[in-house]
């Protein structure tokens, strides 16, 4: 089995956790699960942004955890896993990591992937990006196995709807960890066109 914990905050762009955790569901069969930590922003963006519930978001994780669950077990080393996703990471979330701010479940996760030397990345969501945003994206991005990997659209795809962009990023936010998107078509050079 081959766990990836899945942080958001309440940053925009809850459409893309919901893809994240549907592409992992995807690749259930090669041994991919997901375990769902949302901060209480992400709560209340999540309703706004996508029209669904928490209990419906939980039932695409494999496991879930409270943010305030923070003797639960992705708060420790011992907790085998992959690696962690921040989808979206606000610079909240992003401030806390940096500095080393566990104060809840989803910080202490993200610390302990950094302290395992485990792949984290965040999907960090802000614009104009200040120049606190851009030390700490940097700074982090310094750490080994760290990708600051903002949902940045491309136009080669020529994607026809909003959902299969979002679906692109998900896609490519996932492959750090060698997990491949069914509908998912990368770069394939000029000479393909």
């Amino acid at each position: 089995m081959k766990r990836i914990i899945v942080g958001a905050t309440g940053a925009s762009g809850l459409p893309l956790l919901i893809d994240v955790l549907r592409i992992i569901r995807e690749n259930a069969d090669d041994g991919w699960r997901s375990t769902l930590i949302l901060s209480d922003s992400s709560q209340t963006t999540l309703q706004w942004e996508t029209g669904l519930s928490v209990s419906d978001v939980r039932e695409l994780a494999d496991d879930w955890y409270e943010p305030t669950e923070i003797g639960a077990r992705p708060a420790s080393g011992s907790y085998p896993t992959a690696g962690m996703v921040v989808v979206p990471c606000s610079m909240k979330t992003l401030a806390g990591i940096h500095s080393g701010y566990a104060e809840n479940l989803l910080l202490r996760a993200a610390d302990v992937t950094i302290k395992e030397q485990r792949p984290l990345v965040l999907c960090t969501r802000e614009s104009p990006l200040s120049p606190i945003h851009l030390r700490n994206m940097q700074e982090l991005s310094s750490i080994p196995g760290v990708r600051i990997m903002p949902p940045v659209m491309n136009f080669y795809g020529h994607y026809t709807s909003i959902e299969e962009m979002t679906y692109s990023i998900a896609a490519r936010l996932l492959s750090p960890f060698g997990i491949t998107a069914s509908g998912y078509q990368g770069w394939e050079g000029l000479e393909e066109r």
